[in-house]
Formats: C-alpha cells, sequence, structure tokens
C-alpha cells in the first residue's frame, strides 16, 4: 500500500490537534492559571469589601439617603454617581531631595486608582482612572470566549509585541463584543455587583477617599494578586506556543502523514492517519518521531525538581565542567 503524502491542510489539522492536547495537559503552568483562577472571585469579593468600607465612612448610607431625596425631589439636582473604581489615600511620607542633593523625608499625600471593573486597569503605578486592560477578562474568562466563534481569548499573548495590526484588532474587538461593558454581557453582570452610589462629581480622582495605610496596601496586594494572575495565563500560553513552535517545525519536516501520526502518538496524542483524513514539500530538518515526541516532552513542567535533585545536577555539572577543562 503506497504511503499518504502529508500535504498542508493534514499538518494543520495535526496542529489544531496538537493545540488542544497541549492546552490540557496538567503542566507547572497549567496549574499555576488554575489555581490562581479558582481565588479569582473571593480576592475580588474580599478587596470591594474593604473598599465598601472605607467609602460608606465617607460617604454614608444615610448622606446618600438625603442627597438621593434632594436629586428626586428638585429637577436640577443630579448628585447620586453610581461608580466601580476609586481614588484612595492616605498620610504617609515620601523622600525628597534639597538643593544640595540630600535626601529627606516629608509629608506626603499617597494616592493610587483602584478599578473593580471587569476591564479595569491591575497596573499599580499606573493612577489614570481612564486606563483599561483587557488581559484580566481574558484570562478568567478564557473557556467562555474560547468557545465562541471568531474569539480568541489568547490573542493578546499570542501577538505579543505585534501592536496594532489587524490580525490582533479583529480578535480583540470580537472579545470585547462579547464580555461586553457596562451594557450587557459579563462586563455589565460583574460592573452591577462591583458598584456603590456615590455623591458628587462622576470622575473618582475628583474625590479622592481616605483609608488607612494597612487599607491601601491590602487593596494593593489586590491588584498584585489580579497582575499574578494574568502573568500564570501568560506564561501558560507562552509555554504553549513554544511547543506548537516546535511542533509545526517537526510536522513540517515530515513527508508522509504516517510520520506525523507517529510522532503525535508518541508526544501522547491518540489519532489515527483515518481521523485526519475523514475530517475533512519537504522540511530543512527531518525528526525521527519518536526522537521528536522526547525533545517535546522534555520542554513541559510537569513536575517540580526537588532540592536534592537541582544539587545532584549541579555537581554532576561541575564535575564534567572540570574534566571538560583537564
Amino acid at each position: 500500500m503506497s504511503r499518504i503524502r502529508l500535504n498542508q491542510e493534514f499538518r494543520n489539522k495535526i496542529g489544531t490537534r496538537m493545540r488542544v492536547h497541549l492546552e490540557a495537559e496538567d503542566t507547572q503552568e497549567k496549574r499555576k492559571y488554575d489555581d490562581l483562577k479558582a481565588d479569582q472571585i473571593e480576592i475580588n469579593d474580599n478587596a470591594w469589601k474593604l473598599a465598601e468600607q472605607i467609602v460608606r465612612r465617607h460617604y454614608t448610607l444615610d448622606d446618600v439617603a438625603k442627597a438621593r431625596y434632594l436629586q428626586d425631589k428638585f429637577e436640577n439636582v443630579d448628585t447620586i454617581q453610581p461608580d466601580s473604581c476609586f481614588h484612595f489615600h492616605y498620610m504617609g511620607e515620601k523622600e525628597e531631595r534639597d538643593y544640595d542633593n540630600n535626601v529627606k523625608i516629608v509629608p506626603a499625600t499617597i494616592e493610587k486608582h483602584f478599578d473593580f471593573r471587569l476591564n479595569g486597569s491591575t497596573d499599580v503605578e499606573n493612577n489614570s482612572s481612564h486606563t483599561s486592560d483587557s488581559e484580566y477578562g481574558y484570562a478568567l474568562l478564557r473557556d467562555e470566549i474560547k468557545a465562541q466563534e471568531g474569539c480568541n481569548p489568547d490573542i493578546l499573548i499570542e501577538q505579543d509585541g505585534k501592536e496594532g495590526n489587524p490580525h490582533l484588532t479583529k480578535y480583540k474587538d470580537a472579545n470585547d463584543k462579547y464580555l461586553g461593558d457596562d451594557d450587557k454581557g459579563y462586563g455589565k453582570e460583574w460592573n452591577d455587583k462591583y458598584k456603590l452610589d456615590l455623591i458628587g462629581r462622576e470622575y473618582c480622582r475628583d474625590r479622592s477617599i481616605a483609608c488607612t495605610e494597612q487599607e491601601f496596601k491590602i487593596l494593593v496586594g489586590w491588584k498584585q494578586a489580579k497582575g499574578q494572575f494574568i502573568m500564570a495565563h501568560y506564561k501558560w500560553i507562552k509555554s504553549v506556543l513554544a511547543q506548537m513552535k516546535f511542533i509545526k517545525d517537526v510536522v513540517k519536516s515530515y513527508k508522509y502523514l504516517d510520520e506525523a501520526i507517529e510522532f503525535a502518538n508518541e508526544s501522547g496524542l491518540a489519532i489515527t492517519d483515518a481521523e485526519i483524513i475523514r475530517t475533512n514539500s519537504t522540511g530543512l530538518t527531518f525528526y525521527n518521531p519518536k526522537l521528536a515526541s522526547e525533545h517535546l516532552k522534555s520542554m513541559k513542567n510537569k513536575r517540580v525538581k526537588t532540592q536534592a535533585e537541582k544539587i545532584a545536577e549541579r555537581l554532576l555539572y561541575e564535575k564534567q565542567q572540570e574534566k571538560s577543562v583537564n
């Protein structure tokens, strides 16, 4: 029986199946992402409870009720504003330099912006009320976005360093449309949950609210925890992309379908040539299917090495270095 030639269509199908397989594997990166994802609702709820306590010390429920009474009574009164983001501050200290360039410690107002919206900024250093980030929503609702045709929750990671191209814009717009904002979808559901009635102007920078230093640090920690979750998503998908690049190079090197099928099976993905054919050029380097699959396995971080193993590896390395010198 003649062997089936491996065309680009078959390569694409195998690549797609391998991507699904890699994303399902229990690697260190995947486990980190899953563990942090499981904590997100709790950390947001806890941070929100603290923010609500701070806000209500300043804008009490009694004050809000009185303001709402006046707003309902008079047409020219518009003072109640629901909001999900706040500027909090406390009186602390900061370093300054005098005319002789000597460092001195002076009293200072320490202030930051805290945004509880789904697309709120997680950048601890950015205090702009107008900054929004998509990464958190994409990471948190990855499965939901991925299930939608034309959406891709990993697009920002896949296009890292290629900002402004039409491919990125296309998927980002589709993702954002699906998630929604204050008007619909997951965005509305999320933002309605984290919203308070306040008195005063619409912009939160115009109503910075005092809190304690300890409260401030807890909220900074909350933003950092969200950032760590985003980074876990980034590292997991980056590890998958690195493996996919290797897989594409391997599959590209084969002439025949059975070689690619053997590589996939050796790598843990059980598929047959019939599956690839039914679901409907030679590379510069030839990869032995078994050796290629072993190399792919070595790219995965499935188990954390013990301290003893790390020491043993280091000693072995140093011994080999000594031999090479001698």
